[in-house]
């Protein structure tokens, strides 16, 4: 375990929340040596309550709890960051976070999202799914996939039929993921590859 500084404040470490898909920071609460030993044991994110001056598992009463995904420690061991997927909203007033921000994933963000995705869908391989069948067919049929779809995405331009050309060029984006997966790569190194051409 690291070595945390909970003597800094008495015992206790500001321990921030974070969606871990749209990254929008949630809330901020406190945490003791058992706290931090709760949340890591059942998955769920629980504070030492000053108020109440006992463990508190955020949604208990709610049944709004933060599941655990990561928890990070700062460079200082003093405060912790934890990665969380919220049930419903996260403040006690009812908003998505107790800082009164939209917590909903962005468009562009639900790109990583459906990276994500499909890379538990290689690693799990579930039986059933479209992408585990694409997975399963090779690099040749992944790459032929890719294909199609940009030529069915380059006649839906010509057309100038822009509800089937944002259709195919999804579908074009999509097998695109698939193969990047299945190659080792992902759309971030995209990003790097371009950022580095860009001047």
């Amino acid at each position: 375990m690291e070595n945390i500084d909970f003597q800094k404040m008495n015992g206790l470490v500001p321990a921030i929340v974070q969606d871990a898909k749209t990254q929008k920071v949630l809330m901020l609460g406190f945490m003791n040596e058992d706290a931090l030993a709760e949340t890591r044991r059942s998955g769920k994110v629980t504070f030492f309550s000053r108020t109440k001056n006992r463990l508190w598992t955020k949604g208990e009463s709610s049944g709004n709890f933060l599941h655990v995904e990561d928890i990070l420690v700062d460079c200082d061991n003093d405060t912790l960051l934890i990665k969380a997927n919220p049930v419903g909203p996260v403040c006690h007033t009812g908003a998505d976070t107790c800082f009164n921000e939209d917590n909903r994933m962005g468009d562009f963000e639900f790109l990583r999202y459906l990276q994500d995705f499909i890379d538990r869908r290689y690693q799990e391989m579930p039986e059933g799914s479209y992408t585990t069948s694409l997975f399963k067919s090779g690099v040749n049929r992944m790459a032929q996939k890719v294909g199609e779809e940009a030529v069915e995405t380059v006649i839906e331009a010509i057309s100038c039929n822009d509800e089937r050309f944002l259709y195919e060029a999804s579908d074009m984006i999509y097998h695109l993921i698939v193969l990047l997966t299945s190659k080792g790569y992902r759309l971030e190194d995209l990003g790097k590859e371009l950022k580095k051409r860009h001047k």
